[in-house]
């Protein structure tokens, strides 16, 4: 696909000139609502309408302008032509109608479709490039977000910048403060690093955003497939939401657009410095994924962006529900749930779908029954440093090209056998018992004179790191 920037045709910037009045005018059509009583009480009426399941029907609404509002009303014709229903829309051929549209036709569509009953969910990270498309569009649009109440001050400060850079009002959401309190009077401010962090994360942002949705009959998110394969690699670009309810209430009644599933998060951001938008001061400190606070921190060298999520958990659970309808079954990817069923790929180790990764002639794959040998000498004739993986894991897949070149600059000799083991399926059990497995990647170096292995206790996975630590120990 066509980078982002690459996305902004002539057309596009033509349209923006033209609707410029129109931009951020989520205050003017409250003023309209208030000037004008029919507008009002057709909208009303408009927004009761229920989305049918799977085939939703089109609005047949338009931006009404405040002059238009306060125009008096003509008067009725003696027989009034019986209403026309708009025609329904199939999201699953819209969606591959717009596989290969650029993130502002997607946008401008799906605000031309469902108008003041859509709003774009806004998290403080690179999500912003999601206001300029609406910007963009010329069409009045929506921003609401969650605060959760533990965000970084830099991201406040960021919902500031873009209300002021945009001229618009984020609609806040802010969780149940009678839950908050009894969860924390419960388990403590930090229960998440314990037990994992999916029940503040339901508390504090699945909750909240379930409310925010049942005032809307459609929204915008910023998923992209490239922000974690594992679990996002088959978003489309608008979907009925399998997970939340809208407005109409019941299955159905709410639909997901996501415009930028197909763009590269490199795309985005090349978008965002041609734009001149304004982005959260963290990306300069490292930080890609943002969320809460204690739950976010920069990602290193060799790491895929999601790993500066929840870090203390397996790959396999860094999503927090907002987005569970994007994820196979009760939350895993599919990858992921073989993973968990201990089956289904090659040797019974996890997926079958996923290709191995860490091939190289310069890398011994290791069995079980080689694992085995390795822990029981004492004394072994050379090192050997061990990656422990999956290879459907992101966090794998980020790290391969580094440990391919340390295998190289090893393998010259060093001295120093380079190998890894498939660790997942079957096999996991077998790797938290016996090699200190607790998440993907783990890396374990066999040093020659020491029967048991030591861990690689870094998130640095970069080739000097890697490296330092081999030598260091050997």
């Amino acid at each position: 696909m066509a980078s982002a920037t690459a996305s902004i045709s002539s057309h596009s910037v033509a349209l923006r000139d033209l609707k410029a009045a129109r931009i951020g005018a989520v205050k003017q059509q409250q003023q309209v609502a208030a000037a004008s009583p029919a507008a009002g009480t057709a909208a009303r009426a408009q927004r009761a309408r229920a989305v049918r399941p799977l085939r939703a029907a089109e609005p047949a609404r338009h931006p009404v302008s405040a002059s238009a509002a306060a125009a008096p009303a003509p008067a009725p014709a003696a027989e009034e032509a019986p209403a026309v229903e708009a025609a329904p829309v199939d999201f699953e051929a819209l969606a591959q109608e717009l596989q290969g549209a650029s993130p502002l036709e997607i946008m401008d569509r799906a605000l031309a479709l469902f108008g003041s009953d859509i709003a774009i969910a806004f998290s403080g990270a690179e999500d912003v490039a999601l206001i300029e498309y609406a910007k963009l569009t010329g069409r009045p649009f929506r921003v609401f977000s969650l605060d959760t109440g533990r965000l970084n001050p830099e991201t406040y400060q960021l919902f500031d910048k873009v209300e002021k850079h945009y001229g618009i009002h984020i609609e806040y959401m802010f969780p149940d403060a009678g839950e908050v309190q009894e969860l924390v009077r419960a388990k403590g401010l930090f229960s998440f690093y314990e037990d994992g962090h999916q029940e503040c994360c339901r508390v504090r942002k699945v909750r909240p955003l379930r409310r925010a949705l049942r005032g809307l009959r459609a929204w915008i998110t910023g998923q992209r497939k490239d922000q974690s394969p594992g679990t996002r690699a088959s978003i489309p670009v608008v979907q009925v939401d399998p997970s939340f309810e809208g407005l109409a209430g019941g299955a159905g009644s709410l639909v997901k657009w996501n415009p930028v599933a197909n763009v590269d998060g490199k795309d985005v951001w090349t978008f965002l410095r041609t734009m001149d938008v304004p982005v959260n001061a963290l990306h300069a400190q490292g930080y890609v994924s943002i969320g809460c606070e204690p739950c976010t921190r920069p990602v290193l060298p060799g790491q895929h962006e999601r790993e500066g999520r929840w870090w203390w958990e397996d790959a396999t659970a860094k999503e927090c529900g907002l987005h569970k309808g994007n994820i196979d079954k009760e939350g895993q990817p599919a990858a992921a749930a073989a993973h968990k069923a201990g089956g289904g790929g090659a040797n019974g180790n996890g997926s079958a779908g996923a290709p191995d990764i860490f091939e190289s002639s310069g890398v011994v794959s290791l069995t079980r029954g080689g694992v085995e040998n390795l822990l029981r000498l004492e004394n072994r004739a050379e090192p050997w440093l061990v990656v422990l993986y999956a290879p459907w894991c992101p966090f794998c897949q980020a790290m391969e090209a580094s440990y391919l070149e340390l295998a190289e600059k090893l393998g010259a000799g060093s001295g120093v056998k380079v190998a890894k083991f498939r660790a997942d399926g079957e096999q996991k059990a077998f790797a938290q018992k016996e090699l200190q497995l607790q998440s993907f990647p783990t890396i374990l170096l066999f040093p020659s004179r020491t029967a048991r292995p030591i861990k690689y206790p870094s998130e640095k996975r970069d080739v000097d790191s890697l490296l330092a630590f081999v030598n260091s120990l050997r």
